[in-house]
């Protein structure tokens, strides 16, 4: 059985206790490089295969699970965050399905809400917005949406896999029209891992705080006015609310 397994953002306890389990007992893990915690990798038994995927095919991973399989193993793919993220497991289910090999998937905390939790933040506020936006600027792998365009509706956003072209994200983020040179901004660093940082800036800043922070990877950026305003307050907890279970109260 192939167990694809969010290792969460970084910190070696944000992994879940399922995908603890299932990395405890495999025969097999292939994670994810530099993005992974190590410290995961000690929760592995001692006579576990260990792989490095980041020096790896996607040939040569499907190659890994297929020998474990035949050997009646079990293989953990270690992917960081959240496996449905960035994570380019679609492919690897794909050639297993093409194989007839059994799979499942265990989620795991994104580092989207690792950054919030870091600063701390909470991206729907009532009042400022009730949308977040999870995306990347193009660069060497393209991308099929207009990046300008998202950055048009002036939501949350959280913008993965851009920090070494802050640039040009400052550029489309004020391209679109709804952003202004004043709207906070925020990178967050490894968020979770013991070298976290995190620099609060705004979309005008953007570039030169994260030049004078030294962040050119591993970084989320986050915009929008959720990261300065503490919005309304909620109706849910509202005395003046009805809900399935509170009558509203004079």
């Amino acid at each position: 059985m192939i167990h694809f397994v969010g290792a969460g953002p970084g910190a070696a306890d944000l992994i879940t206790l399922r995908g603890a389990a299932l990395l405890e007992k495999a025969d097999c893990v292939i994670y994810a490089g530099s993005l992974v915690n190590p410290a995961l990798l000690k929760r592995c038994k001692p006579s576990c295969k260990i792989y490095n995927s980041a020096q790896m095919t996607l040939e040569q991973v499907i190659a890994r699970m297929e020998e474990t399989e035949q050997a009646g193993g079990d293989t953990v793919r270690l992917h960081t965050g959240d496996p449905s993220l960035y994570g380019a497991i679609a492919e690897q289910m794909s050639a297993l399905d093409a194989r007839g090999i059994s799979y499942d998937v265990t989620p795991g905390v994104s580092s989207f809400c690792a950054a919030a939790a870091a600063l701390p933040a909470e991206y729907t506020l009532p009042g400022v917005s009730q949308t977040l936006i999870l995306t990347r600027l193009a660069g060497r792998t393209p991308s099929p949406e207009d990046f300008s365009r998202l950055a048009g509706m002036g939501v949350s956003m959280a913008v993965f896999l851009s920090a070494g072209m802050l640039e040009r994200l400052q550029e489309e983020l004020l391209r679109g029209g709804t952003y202004t040179m004043d709207t906070p901004a925020a990178l967050v660093y490894k968020a979770s891992w013991p070298e976290e940082k995190r620099v609060c800036c705004t979309v005008g800043t953007l570039a030169k705080a994260g030049a004078e922070a030294g962040i050119s990877s591993t970084a989320l950026v986050l915009v929008g006015d959720f990261l300065s305003k503490s919005g309304e307050r909620s109706l849910l907890y509202h005395p003046g609310f009805s809900t399935l279970f509170r009558e509203a109260q004079p």
